[in-house]
């Protein structure tokens, strides 16, 4: 460790304490903190466990800012007490605390290097955070070798104190940092992670990897919509809706890293095209773009304009552009050259495979005239495939910090990092005064109705409650009574027109097909005596200590006619505030089609959520089918979140099934569930 901070060349003062004293590194020992003469910036602590309190206790006299604690044995092994009471002391005496259990900082605004990684890191504009200290100091090494410079390197470990979401709201500002590279297994606090994540894509790109896959959200859940939550599934989600790029791996994460350190100017446009002399690997690349959500452009009349005059007349000027395989250098340069200087080419994917006419030299030669000498303003990736020379080559390239991989999905995924912070800020710019549609919803009367469920001890409502809140949220919802006996379920089957539905009401019972206590089209008196009687047998042999309010009687709806969605909106206990959408009815949980977002979500949010699963294209209609209300199951969304947001006494909403009809026919609430937080939490 000190070695490193000597080596870096640190400019201030260094005080090694050891109770031995004499000298290491030619650097006097210092036998206590007291002996020190100043105050301290940094400390590192590298002893055991069970001296690292004296020694934060020793520092505060020393008026010390930071405390690098490098030291394991804590929470990580159990240990939270200990942990909790040098955070405590620290906090109480102006200092705040990194770690513990960690490899340490690297800055090159320092410059230092206070971990006990390789001493040998290259400045440069990319900045990792990392939770892991094994995989972190690997990082190091990495970065080296795949031509990375960086200007931070800091390891959070038991994130006791200062986390992630500390270190980027950091980082967005510092000058050197042009890109934020993060590792995390676990996530303390989400809303501020993703509060701070929300300003700081603004500003430059944030690339995150995360492993593990917690089931607390499912744990902890009483609902669909807690039980679908998983954390990955969240996570993921929320990342996209806030503009970070989720890496899926360590090597996506570095290679987007450096690309976007070097590429600091964003695409006029989102026109991509592919320039290749072999047909099968720009096939590879099309299925890359459209997984990684690059445009390729394909106005014909332009490209055979555009590549026309450099392509041979049995090649192709269809995107992917195809200069074929007998293309020497000479091809390549006159098409790279064609698109560099085309305005409505946004973007470039240079592909190539070895050949008797192409091999290394050519690539070197490619590639030294049109990336390292022109410096196009344009993205522009290179992917070449072929033997041990050109592996030799591309290595040589790579070190010169040209964008160039020898797999094509390595290529495409980078220009898709770029293409995805290139629509966080396009939308950030477009939406900066844009003004959103007011929602009105009865507050008054949804807190009234919650103050009486609180009365009566419970946490969660029963249906005419839930009804209650739903109307004075402004979702539609059909004609529903509940009734008490078989007379009134006539009267209220025949006052409501049949068909009816029928759906037990007892708070003991949240799932009710499961317990037998729903019956469909209804169709006449007798029919409602026979369904009411099954129903109660059914729900009293399901759950004999059920307290049982009544059956629901509610209109038959035509479900023939519409779509069945699931709507809800829930404290995520990682997260806070989020809102989901998705594929709804009884095979919600086993299709788990289904999208996550959080609150405060904008119009556009909501839109992208439901536009996100993978049954969308039923909302559009398919077969012959009409559209579905869309507009109808966004506002419904939205209407979810104002609420989740401004009643903290609503832990969990579900509508499952919210109905979408045709275009313009509207949405049903056809069942609410709502839960209430404990008075505890409140």
């Amino acid at each position: 460790m000190l070695d490193n901070i000597v080596y870096s060349k640190y400019q201030g003062k260094i005080y090694p304490v050891n109770p031995k004293g004499g000298e290491i590194l030619g650097i006097q020992l210092f036998r206590s903190i007291e002996e020190i003469d100043g105050d301290v910036d940094l400390a590192t602590i590298c002893i055991p466990a069970r001296f690292v309190f004296n020694a934060v206790q020793e520092l505060a006299t020393k008026n010390c800012k930071f405390l690098s604690i490098i030291t394991s044995g804590f929470s990580e092994i159990g240990d939270i007490e200990e942990e909790e009471k040098i955070v405590r002391f620290a906090h109480e005496n102006g200092m705040r605390v990194l770690g513990p259990n960690i490899f340490g900082i690297y800055s090159t605004k320092s410059p230092v290097n206070a971990t006990f990684g390789a001493k040998d890191i290259e400045p440069g504009h990319v900045a990792i955070v990392t939770q892991s200290g094994a995989l972190g100091v690997a990082m190091i090494g990495k970065t080296e070798t795949e031509g990375i410079g960086l200007s931070a390197i800091v390891s959070v470990g038991n994130k006791s104190d200062i986390d992630e979401a500390d270190l980027i709201e950091y980082l967005m500002n510092d000058e050197l940092t042009k890109v934020v590279l993060l590792y995390i297994e676990g996530i303390k606090e989400g809303e501020k992670l993703i509060r701070i994540l929300r300003k700081a894509t603004k500003i430059k790109p944030i690339i995150i990897i995360k492993s593990g896959r917690s089931k607390r959200g499912a744990l902890a859940a009483a609902s669909h919509t807690g039980s679908l939550a998983g954390e990955d599934n969240v996570f993921s989600d929320i990342m996209n809706q806030v503009g970070a790029l989720r890496a899926l791996s360590v090597q996506e994460a570095l290679d987007w890293a450096k690309f976007l350190s070097i590429q600091l100017r964003l695409p006029k446009g989102e026109n991509a095209v592919i320039v290749t002399n072999g047909g099968g690997i720009g096939v590879l690349a099309t299925d890359a773009c459209e997984m990684y959500k690059v445009n390729l452009y394909d106005d014909q009349d332009v490209l055979k304009e555009i590549f026309g005059p450099v392509t041979p007349s049995f090649g192709s000027t269809k995107n992917p552009v195809d200069i074929t395989g007998g293309a020497s250098n000479d091809f390549y340069e006159q098409a790279l050259q064609a698109a560099i200087d085309s305005e409505d080419i946004h973007s470039i994917i240079c592909l190539g495979c070895e050949t008797a006419i192409f091999d290394c030299d050519q690539l070197s030669a490619v590639v030294q005239k049109k990336f390292i000498e022109a410096k196009p303003t344009k993205p522009l990736v290179f992917s070449f495939f072929g033997g041990s020379d050109f592996e030799r080559g591309l290595f040589s390239l790579k070190s010169l910090g040209v964008p160039i991989f020898p797999d094509v999905y390595q290529a495409v995924s980078c220009l898709g990092a770029v293409y995805s912070n290139y629509r966080t800020l396009s939308y950030t710019e477009e939406f900066a005064e844009h003004k959103e549609p007011e929602l009105n919803i009865d507050i008054s009367t949804i807190q009234e109705v919650i103050h009486e469920v609180r009365e009566k001890g419970r946490h969660f409502l029963l249906v005419p409650e839930a009804m209650r809140v739903m109307e004075a949220a402004g979702i539609p919802m059909p004609k529903s009574y509940v009734a008490k006996n078989i007379k009134e379920a006539i009267e209220f089957a025949e006052q409501i027109g049949y068909p009816v539905v029928m759906k037990i009401v007892s708070k003991d019972i949240i799932h009710k097909s499961d317990a037998g206590g729903v019956a469909l089209n209804l169709e006449n008196r007798e029919e409602v005596i026979d369904a009411y009687e099954a129903i109660m047998n059914s729900c009293l042999s399901y759950k004999p200590d059920a307290e049982i309010q009544g059956v629901e009687i509610v209109t038959m709806i035509k479900m023939d006619e519409a779509i069945e969605t699931i709507i809800g909106a829930r404290i995520d206990p990682i997260f806070g505030l989020t809102v989901m959408f998705g594929l709804g009815g009884i095979y919600v949980e086993v299709l788990k089609d289904v999208a996550f977002r959080a609150v405060p979500l904008t119009w556009r949010d909501a839109n992208e959520m439901v536009k996100q699963i993978r049954s969308y294209p039923l909302l559009l209609g398919v077969r012959g089918e009409a559209r579905k209300d869309i507009e109808g199951c966004i506002e419904v969304v939205m209407r979810l979140s104002k609420i989740i947001q401004t009643i903290p006494d609503i832990s969990d909403i579900e509508i499952n099934p919210c109905l979408a009809f045709e275009q313009a026919k509207g949405v049903l609430c056809v069942d609410a569930r709502i839960l209430l937080t404990p008075p505890s939490i409140r």
